[in-house]
């Protein structure tokens, strides 16, 4: 077999492997336009971490910490089916009590969505007290869509045009932008789905 068909063959199953319908979170599509599809999610559970340090470490790191609570570190010890996105934040660390006199980082919320089949209530605890389990609300969402690896440039040269066809369209978002990721990393950049999602005002 030559060297391109060897490619041509990885090329397939790597096609093949990412048409194996990984979960995702419901939702109807209000909207496409060249730049961004409106999105109308329904309601759906994550398991989250609130991480600090620069966008791509504090991914990493939130990544880890949610796998561990999917693959077993939890209180039944059983895994959980990997969903996609996984979605980032940014989040500024709310005040709590006590006090502590310390000024407070910024930081990412990182995400995973929850398979359908579990509740709040059926989800296994996690054994990590920085795992939380909550449920996002139902919500609109205009999403921009694009390729590669991650890098600051590309995303807030997305994030802008994203925000410059919302405008021109009329749209008011509300929030901080939410990065997706959609894909293990043995995929090749070039086939990797990265989105931006900015949530919309009701209205």
């Amino acid at each position: 077999m030559t060297r391109l068909k060897i490619f041509a063959a990885l090329i397939l199953i790597l096609l093949w492997s990412r048409g194996m319908a990984i979960e995702e979170p419901d939702y109807r599509v209000e909207k496409t336009t060249d730049v961004y599809e409106i999105r109308a999610y329904e309601p759906y559970i994550v398991a989250q971490t609130l991480v600090t340090g620069d966008a791509s470490d504090a991914g990493n790191e939130g990544f880890r910490i949610l796998a561990a609570y999917i693959f077993g570190k939890n209180q039944s010890q059983g895994s959980i089916a990997m969903t996609a996105p996984v979605a980032q934040s940014a989040a500024k660390i709310e005040m709590t009590a006590p006090v502590a006199m310390r000024a407070g980082p910024k930081g990412y919320w990182v995400q995973f969505a929850m398979p359908h089949q579990w509740t709040l209530a059926t989800l296994p605890k996690p054994l990590d007290e920085r795992v939380q389990l909550i449920q996002m609300p139902a919500r609109r969402v205009a999403v921009v869509r694009y390729s590669g690896f991650w890098s600051e440039s590309r995303y807030e040269e997305n994030l802008a045009r994203l925000r410059a066809a919302l405008v021109a369209d009329g749209l008011v978002t509300e929030g901080d932008p939410v990065w997706a990721r959609y894909d293990p990393p043995w995929i090749p950049w070039f086939l990797r789905r990265n989105e931006i999602w900015l949530q919309l005002e009701p209205g």
